[in-house]
């Protein structure tokens, strides 16, 4: 039976937690009124019993005058489901679509979290063998169950949505689905956390968002509705880089600061290499018997968990070949799509409301179909926005069908060319892990943006150890698709080594453009386009990691996350290399050890050398797409 529970709201956010505003139809900002919602909704609590006795706080909005049954649509989440009470309402972001054909709207905080019962556990392994035994995908089971059966006006049909954490809890919902799940929007999905997303991206640490997040979301609660305040951190006026470099090696951050009330940052320190500890946590290994719809999302520009909405669905459809799977893939930072119009980011402008064309045209239409009116057509299997030109393409397959391949090789005196080189070559910087190099341009930053994901790189041609390589004038315009194969040849007076590899679209001289955000002309803009960074250590395995010889030639290999960009008639392609994105990644100390247990003595500058040269010849590969 419904109960009525009053508790302090939870502190709700994380690794960007998204915003509860909504988007109408038309793009404007729908701020819900308290008032508009009573009118429009009944508000039901409920404490649903899973099959162990514990029992998940759920709140649930049935429309008011909507006559018939209505599909529910739910969101799983950390954050807290509240706020609490029966007087106290909550706003529904997504299409107004929803709102007006009667969607139910369903909130549950996950086991341990807010007014619910039971232990939290990150990112919750994977466990059902047996009875008695609970995941996520069994108290998805339990809540889908005890709602179709409890909530007034429901046709029988679930569907289930979320964004970064939450996105986690939609995937690992579809797990063994309910039958009355029939459709589910992982959306940023937190999916492997030491592959590509949040925690580390192949193997570096992303030190600053892990250290930020965990500072307040790691604190262990004290009970239901009981959200301790996190470890408030004084980090003093100076910005984030002059905080972490301060601080120094990683050990030092739980003496002083954590004191060891994190639990998870301490597990992250213990669990250096891809060991079971993560592999029990990858959702895309643990993906199986999915009945239910799934529409995957992601933004190309998402600091936080690209690589969770690119690799999901693969391995749902390697899993479960016969069941639907969709994907959308916009121009957007983490969880900007559900926000309102989306036609701007930094200082690009699309053109067009990308956000609000995504939540009335592909998202609405998908739960609509799988939940409330099969006969209705389906989005086309892939929706991917192409960047440089601005523009929507469907899709039947991703990558698309009949790519090309080209590589492009460093050349001298800074150059990128097509052949490779005839002749021997190489370019070296000292990495200095007492000045890394940072991942912006301005080092005073207080906190970590999310435009660097597009921000003006012509700030990195000051610093001598970055390495910038530009191609000539595309004479017409240029898409590349796919992931992009990246071939570093190296080597290094240290035993270990990281590269972030960064790959930028310059604007030419005589644009007539101006920055969305700065206003200020955008010609030679050098526009981040993609870049990521790998810990050389695990060039061969990342659970078995195994250092350099200095001195000697090695090759690194490793992908960027896919693209989908055309550089324009009159663009130029530009490569950059480094090897510190900091605070943004901990420092590599340039020696062999396990960086998690490292000293302050044992940071050391190195010499890095670039080879590019017949025999070793440095390069990335990309996938042409013409239409």
């Amino acid at each position: 039976m419904p109960i009525a529970l009053i508790a302090a709201s939870l502190l709700s956010c994380g690794f960007a937690a998204p915003s509860l505003e909504t988007t109408g139809s038309d793009g404007a900002l729908q701020r819900q009124s308290l008032a508009q919602l009573k009118a429009a909704y009944t508000k039901y609590e409920y404490m649903i019993p899973m099959r162990d006795g514990a029992k998940l706080y759920t709140s649930v909005y049935v429309p008011k005058d909507k006559p018939g049954k209505h599909p529910i649509l739910m969101e799983r989440t950390p954050y807290g489901a509240g706020p609490y009470g029966p007087d106290s309402y909550r706003p529904h972001r997504g299409s107004a679509k929803f709102r007006d054909v009667g969607f139910i709207f369903a909130y549950e905080d996950v086991r341990g979290t807010g007014m619910s019962e039971g232990k939290f556990v990150n990112v919750t392994p994977e466990d059902h063998s047996g009875p008695g035994k609970t995941d996520e995908s069994t108290d998805t089971y339990d809540a889908v169950d005890y709602l179709i059966h409890h909530v007034p006006d429901n046709n029988g049909k679930v569907g289930l949505w979320g964004i970064s954490y939450p996105g986690f809890y939609a995937g690992a919902g579809g797990i063994d689905s309910h039958p009355a799940l029939a459709a589910i929007s992982p959306q940023a999905p937190v999916s492997n956390w030491f592959m590509g997303d949040d925690v580390h991206h192949n193997g570096a640490f992303f030190m600053q968002d892990t250290f930020n997040f965990f500072s307040f979301f790691g604190r262990v609660r004290q009970g239901p509705g009981k959200s301790g305040p996190g470890n408030p951190i004084n980090k003093g006026t100076d910005g984030e880089y002059a905080f972490f470099l301060k601080e120094g090696a990683l050990p030092n951050f739980d003496r002083d600061y954590f004191k060891g009330t994190i639990p998870f940052w301490n597990d992250v320190l213990n669990h250096s290499d891809y060991d079971q500890f993560w592999k029990d946590r990858a959702l895309p290994d643990h993906v199986h018997n999915v009945h239910c719809a799934v529409l995957d999302v992601g933004g190309w520009f998402d600091a936080e968990d690209m690589w969770g909405a690119l690799n999901l669905p693969k391995a749902i459809r390697r899993a479960s070949p016969s069941t639907p799977v969709y994907q959308t893939m916009g121009p957007w930072f983490h969880g900007m799509w559900a926000g309102p119009s989306g036609q701007t980011f930094g200082d690009l402008d699309y053109g067009t409301p990308t956000s609000t064309y995504f939540q009335d045209n592909i998202e609405f239409p998908f739960f609509d179909k799988y939940l409330r009116d099969p006969s209705l057509p389906a989005p086309a299997p892939y929706n991917m926005f192409e960047t440089g030109r601005n523009k929507w393409v469907a899709f039947q397959e991703w990558p698309p069908k009949g790519l090309g391949k080209e590589a492009v090789y460093l050349g001298p005196d800074g150059t990128l060319q097509l052949k490779r080189p005839t002749s021997d070559g190489a370019d070296s910087y000292v990495y200095d892990p007492a000045s890394p190099t940072p991942y912006l341009a301005d080092i005073s930053s207080r906190s970590r943006t999310r435009e660097y994901m597009v921000d003006d790189q012509r700030w990195a041609h000051s610093r001598k150890d970055v390495e910038t390589y530009t191609g000539p004038v595309e004479e017409s315009d240029s898409t590349v698709a796919g992931p992009v194969d990246v071939d570093l040849y190296v080597t290094t007076t240290g035993t270990d080594a990281d590269f972030v590899v960064k790959v930028i679209d310059v604007w030419p001289s005589d644009s007539t453009a101006t920055g969305a955000a700065t206003h200020k002309p955008m010609g030679d803009y050098e526009q981040e386009v993609r870049a990521d960074i790998f810990r050389g250590k695990y060039r061969n395995s990342f659970s078995s990691p195994k250092p350099f010889v200095p001195g000697q030639p090695t090759e690194v290999h490793f992908k960027l996350n896919d693209m989908f960009h055309t550089f324009l008639k009159g663009h130029r392609m530009e490569v950059q290399i480094q090897s510190s994105w900091f605070p943004l990644v901990d420092r590599n100390p340039n020696t062999f050890e396990d960086i998690y247990k490292a000293s302050d003595s044992d940071f050391k500058a190195a010499t890095i050398t670039i080879l590019r040269s017949k025999r070793y010849p440095t390069h990335l590969t990309f996938g042409t797409y013409k239409e």
